[in-house]
């Protein structure tokens, strides 16, 4: 039985599971889900149906509906369909499915998904944990668990979500070209436990496998390191442009300047020298999973 299901068959929210909460302070979307909160409350009275009689329709509880209407609570995507077609809506309900479901993510999230979904190359050095786009759903749950102040359980439910919601990024049709160098050691720590380290190295040997993707590994015993200023990333764009930033440059903020950039460049560059090849990395990820 789905969430949905287990819901309606309760009586009560149906889809009212953690994160689908409304950020109050993320204007922008709170906005949008107040905007279509009243659109569909319009739709709701143009029909003539009370709250009570359309949420038995759509099989949600009531609570829900007045939540929803009053832009507290982010609609789902199953939600603004059953909306839709009980409400004769022909699709102007439903058209806002994808927004509704990106929405629900942290806005600063929001904004490096869009700019990961406009890349054309990602070049990517960890030094602490894995790439946020290299990582599986129980890893990143682990690194929001750690977090202190501790996250409440829907902010962590709802930042995995996002995250995850970001590697949309490898079944690009064209695919970008994604480079990424990590620390030997964020790959010997068993964040979660021993299991989820088990299937997150499963996963990077899937994703090295990959034609746009190259995963290398920076050996914990390394005389030279051009890596020692901290995590770098670096994002290209098709017009030309990009957008870096570093841990120990430029006190940390994303840079767009030419003059940075090459040193940004440069530096991974120098990085990706120093670190196992490609095959040699996944050889080595493949010798880990045996280990551990």
């Amino acid at each position: 039985m789905s969430v949905d299901e287990a819901g309606t068959a309760r009586g009560n929210d149906g889809a009212d599971e953690p994160g689908w909460e409304v950020d109050p302070d993320d204007e922008s979307g709170s906005a949008l889900v107040t905007s279509v909160g009243r659109q569909i409350k319009a739709w709701r009275e143009s029909a003539g149906m009370r709250a009570g009689e359309f949420a038995a329709a759509i099989g949600y509880g009531e609570d829900l509906v007045f939540k929803v209407e009053g832009g507290r609570r982010i609609p789902r995507p199953e939600f603004l369909d059953k909306a839709d077609k009980v409400l004769g809506a022909a699709g102007k309900l439903a058209m806002f499915k994808k927004e509704m479901a990106e929405v629900r993510y942290p806005k600063k999230v929001r904004e490096l998904a869009k700019l990961e979904a406009q890349a054309v190359e990602l070049l990517a050095y960890g030094d602490h944990n894995l790439h946020g786009l290299l990582q599986t759903a129980d890893y990143a749950r682990a690194l929001f668990e750690m977090r202190l102040p501790a996250y409440e359980p829907d902010a962590i439910e709802r930042a995995v979500a996002a995250r995850m919601a970001r590697q949309s990024i490898f079944e690009r049709t064209p695919a970008p070209a994604l480079s990424f160098v990590q620390e030997e050691a964020t790959l010997r720590r068993p964040l979660g436990g021993t299991m989820v380290l088990r299937r997150q190295l499963e996963h990077l040997l899937s994703v090295g496998q990959l034609r746009q993707v190259s995963i290398q590994v920076m050996p914990i015993f390394r005389e030279e390191h051009a890596g020692m200023q901290g995590e770098a990333q670096v994002l290209k764009f098709k017009d030309g442009t990009a957008l870096g930033r570093s841990e120990g440059a430029f006190n940390g903020r994303a840079v767009s300047d030419p003059k940075q950039l090459r040193i940004l460049e440069l530096r991974y560059g120098m990085i990706r020298a120093q670190a196992l090849t490609p095959r040699e990395s996944l050889a080595f990820i493949e010798q880990l999973l045996g280990e551990t």
